[in-house]
């Protein structure tokens, strides 16, 4: 079984498309916490209330960098999605520690972000625009055939 890690932007349905594309395969998925207010809040809620915004923050991103790092490091291949509505530092950092890792990366975003994302793409065995050619990555490696 292939283990795919799916890290990145999370306001868009990029990951239900390759879920749904990779039927049939024999690939699990695993991913961060995508339901924004519990990322953010399982710090204070596990761990206490915090009054300064800072801390409350802080606690929030060493909690979740737990479950990232176990993530990316039990994967085989770490697919890292840049979306266009928001400055996602988490998933440079997420393509950095997968690349340190010696992760397969895939990275996935759109063309717009080809010159900011210049470094990040070339730790990456592939760069793709469309979810769909994650999915036709994620079957030639599995299985050896080619799209269409």
């Amino acid at each position: 079984m292939l283990k795919v890690y799916l890290s990145g932007e999370i306001h868009t349905d990029w990951r239900e498309q390759i879920i749904a594309g990779a039927q049939g395969l024999d690939v699990s998925f695993d991913s961060p916490v995508t339901d924004h207010a519990a990322s953010d809040d399982c710090g204070v809620a596990i761990l206490g209330a915090e009054p300064d915004k800072f801390w409350h923050d802080r606690k929030g991103a060493q909690i979740n960098a737990i479950r990232t790092r176990k993530g990316i490091a039990d994967a085989d291949v770490v697919v890292v999605r840049f979306g266009d509505q928001y400055k996602q530092w988490n998933a440079a950092f997420d393509a950095g520690y997968a690349a340190a890792l010696g992760k397969s990366l895939i990275i996935l975003h759109g063309p717009d972000h080809a010159h900011a994302l210049k470094e990040v793409d070339a730790a990456a065995l592939a760069v793709t625009q469309e979810p769909e050619q994650v999915v036709q990555i994620l079957r030639y490696v599995l299985t050896g055939a080619l799209p269409g």
